[in-house]
């Protein structure tokens, strides 16, 4: 009897031994630092808690094989020279991978690079700022109809002056300054100021009623309302729109005419007041 409790006992110690030592594989730096000279060059050396193969992961992006082999002694040396880094401290990981296919991650671990990187990479507030230049840039596609004749215009809205809102994503509303040409007319450079109420349903982007006065410089002077629907954003910065633009000259509804655009809003350059 105490012969197979013997047996027992051992069967299931070696059996908690051998879980145990694929539950992790323990990592144990001697060296991770880069050299200050030119190549500047990663060298990398650890223990492990059995033998193993392993590799290196750099920034979550660059990996490298460290030992190829399954050893408990691992060394590598790495050249820094064509990558690219967002700051001077590199973090990486090492991974290992036991006899029966397990694989493991250590914690991270850091090192100091000898030099400020230069960061190479396309900057999405460039990006940003680039693209917004061009909405400014270029204006968007009208149509005109008037007295049952329709006519092409361009027109260029830009955002001056917005209040802020409980929203992250668009203002309460904003003033705009607005410059458009009807094509095929006499007189047809218009200058608007106005404002336009942004309100979010939730359904689509946004809808915003608005009204602005406007002038052509030449005796057609008046007031507009006006409807717009957010349609959809484009990169988390700018949303293509549709709206509808009635023209009322006062004492004249001959003079009066209707629009409708489609467009790319942005408040990225505009003035924000609490």
């Amino acid at each position: 009897m105490k012969s197979k409790n013997l047996i027992l006992l051992f069967v299931i110690s070696f059996t908690f031994l051998t879980n145990a030592q694929t539950d992790s594989i323990e990592v144990y730096l001697i060296d991770a630092y880069s050299t200050t000279e030119i190549p500047y060059t990663f060298k990398l050396s650890f223990y492990t808690s059995e033998p193993c193969l392993s590799k290196v992961l750099l920034e979550n992006k660059y990996e490298y094989d460290v030992s190829t082999e399954e050893t408990d002694l691992h060394k590598t040396e790495i050249d820094l020279s064509d990558l690219k880094f967002k700051g001077k401290t590199v973090n990486f990981v090492i991974i290992t991978e036991n006899e029966t296919g397990n694989v493991f991650k250590s914690e991270v671990f850091d090192f100091d690079l000898p030099y400020e990187p230069e960061i190479k990479e396309e900057s999405n507030f460039l990006y940003l700022c680039l693209f917004g230049g061009t909405v400014f840039l270029f204006p968007y596609p009208n149509l005109v109809i008037a007295d049952g004749n329709s006519h092409f215009s361009l027109t260029k809205d830009i955002p001056i002056i917005s209040l802020r809102s409980r929203s992250l994503r668009y203002p309460a509303g904003y003033f705009s300054i607005e410059y458009s040409h009807i094509f095929d007319v006499s007189k047809g450079n218009y200058l608007r100021t106005g404002y336009k109420q942004i309100f979010e349903p939730g359904v689509i982007e946004y809808i915003s009623p608005g009204v602005t006065i406007f002038t052509n410089f030449a005796g057609n002077n008046g007031v507009a309302p006006e409807i717009s629907f957010g349609l959809f954003r484009m990169l988390d910065s700018f949303t293509v729109y549709a709206r509808y633009r009635y023209n009322i000259k006062p004492g004249d509804s001959s003079s009066n005419f209707n629009e409708i655009s489609i467009g790319l809003y942005s408040s990225f350059f505009s003035l924000y007041l609490n």
